[in-house]
């Protein structure tokens, strides 16, 4: 069947052989007059969660700049098999278990029912580069035990020496050639990922059935069926302290060539510290989390959680800070003493330290933990509560912390003039960055039981030694015509959501390693996950308000006393 052949008006002739050029899965095709429907699969976050610049990494630009192909010298995030490879725990160690949690399996589903289909043409088409993800991508599929008749990367150049300006253009051209070399298949069916492309390849086949039926050109073939599904995507994160040194190692590159060219920009990541505090556990979060009674019927999408530090200062700590609470990565244990909501848009913990005598420092009026926040309140108005309730002893309990930096990492432009201090800042203004959605000071506390010591920004400094000081001044899945099938069973590791989520043909085309050194005391979330079964914290107050319910209704039913109201941690 070889050598039967379907020509057109534009001399190209469209052959079994022909079409077998596009892939490299090295397998003979079927028979032309066999196929009826033709079943094409998208790779990235269609059938495999492949990883995202995690944003609670990364600040906004670098998400952006990392996903570009001309930022970085060889290619960026898509471009680069090194961050494909580092997915899970590395190749190594995933192949033999196929990459277990990657995938999408409602996919992976489809697509073996695809393979048991005997008149269906099986495609898996990426616009991923064939020469650096070719062996790569047909390792991850083998191992899974998906097999398509045609495994096709985005080449160079196509089979007819076709120059691609974008992926799209790669793939339509690639679509065109399945459809004229099928002539008798009546359908085509793509899953698609990202709505930018759903909406592309809907047009191309209206343009493409426009064209079949007379308008606006010669018919080559007649109509054929075409049903885009769009699959919510399933988008994931590297570990990150991997992702880290996988970028790290993409601008050590990059910085060599730019070195041996003698022209270009070296890169360097950098950090950002939005505040220095007292983090806190991911456990002792699901604990803190418990005490704010939150309205039961309050939407997840209104809230922020945090319960994650005791603010020490809202930017880097100088030497002078760091000294007074022990260093970065000191310990301090913590006991909750009260807690309150102000104006039902925030609800946060008292706490001291244990025992009283230690020493600490923090620019609010004194320790506390913001457990939430209702959307549009700040965090710097938790140091305006005044009125906290005492946590009744079933509800007391302690925990420990660590003095750390909440950081996002960003890269820029190498610069060998700037000092350390100055490298925290972007854009090298040495303004701070100020966040909002971040604790904000309020007044410092760090001193001698008394004795006001005046501190740069105005703040009012208190030391203790013996109690906490007195209080401070301020400081969707889409459709075809048919539907049903493109749903996503979302299943995976590291996930995270899929900001900045850009194609490979979303990328820019005008952008233009010292090692860093990183201190391990550093957070890089807004909240940590709580449960492996990904319950949010709302979900888990709720839960714990529906069970201090139950053990109410139970003691009434009994006789007993009821309880006063609050909720009980087991």
């Amino acid at each position: 069947m070889a050598g039967r052949s379907n020509g057109n008006a534009n001399g190209v002739q469209y052959t079994l052989t022909a079409l077998n050029r596009w892939s490299v899965a090295n397998k003979q095709l079927p028979p032309i007059e066999k196929i009826k429907t033709i079943h094409v699969y998208d790779f990235d976050n269609t059938l495999f969660n492949s990883p995202l610049p995690n944003p609670k990494l990364w600040n906004g630009p670098t998400v952006g700049f990392l996903q570009t192909q001309e930022g970085i010298i060889n290619g960026g995030w898509w471009h680069d098999a090194r961050i494909l490879g580092a997915t899970g725990e590395g190749v190594e160690k995933e192949e033999p278990r196929a990459w277990e949690g990657w995938w999408n399996e409602r996919i992976v589903e489809l697509i073996r029912l695809s393979m048991e289909q005997k008149d269906a043409l099986t495609v898996l088409l990426t616009g991923r580069a064939e020469p650096a993800f070719a062996e790569l991508i047909k390792k991850m599929v083998t191992s899974k035990g998906l097999e398509f008749d045609m495994v096709c990367l985005k080449p160079p150049r196509g089979p007819n020496q076709e120059c691609f300006s974008s992926t799209m253009m790669f793939k339509q051209c690639l679509l065109e050639c399945l459809m004229e070399t099928y002539k008798a298949a009546e359908e085509i069916r793509i899953y698609e990922d990202r709505i930018r492309h759903v909406k592309a390849f809907r047009e191309y086949f209206t343009d493409y059935n426009r064209r079949q039926n007379g308008m606006g050109g010669a018919p080559t073939r007649g109509p054929i069926v075409a049903e885009v599904v769009q699959v919510a995507d399933g988008a994931t994160q590297l570990d990150p302290v991997l992702e880290t040194a996988e970028v790290q190692r993409l601008l050590n590159d990059h910085n060599t060539q730019v070195t041996k060219a003698r022209r270009g920009t070296r890169l360097q990541i950098k950090k950002t510290v939005f505040y220095t505090g007292y983090l806190i556990s991911k456990t002792d979060t699901q604990k803190l989390l418990t005490l704010a009674q939150l309205p039961p019927n309050m939407p997840d999408a209104e809230m922020k959680f945090l319960a994650n530090n005791i603010l020490i200062t809202p930017r880097p700590a100088p030497e002078s800070i760091l000294e007074k609470v022990g260093g970065m990565g000191s310990k301090t244990t913590w006991e909750v003493t009260g807690t309150a909501v102000f104006e039902s848009k925030i609800w946060a913990a008292s706490v001291k330290p244990v025992p009283e005598t230690t020493k600490y420092y923090t620019e609010n009026p004194s320790p506390i933990v913001v457990l939430a926040l209702r959307k549009g309140a700040r965090p710097i108005d938790a140091g305006k509560i005044q009125n906290w309730q005492p946590v009744p002893p079933e509800k007391q309990f302690v925990f420990e912390s660590y003095v750390g930096e909440k950081i996002l990492l960003r890269i820029e432009e190498e610069n060998s003039t700037e000092n350390e201090y100055e490298s925290l800042f972007p854009n090298k203004t040495l303004k701070r960055k100020h966040d909002d959605d971040d604790m904000s000071r309020s007044s410092g506390s760090y001193g001698n039981n008394g004795g006001n010591h005046g501190g740069g920004r105005n703040h009012n400094q208190k030391e203790n030694y013996n109690g906490r000081g007195g209080r401070g001044g301020r400081g969707n899945r889409g459709n075809g015509g048919r539907g049903g099938r493109g749903n996503n069973g979302r299943g995976g590791r590291g996930r995270g959501g899929g900001h900045g989520y850009r194609s490979l043909d979303d990328v820019d085309r005008n952008h233009s390693g010292t090692p860093p050194s990183y201190n391990a005391a550093v957070t890089y979330e807004d909240f940590p996950p709580l449960q492996k079964q990904y319950q949010t914290p709302q979900q888990l107050v709720q839960q714990q308000f529906q069970q201090y319910q139950n053990y109410q209704q139970s003691m009434q039913a009994k006789g007993g006393k009821p309880g006063n109201g609050e909720l009980q941690y087991n």
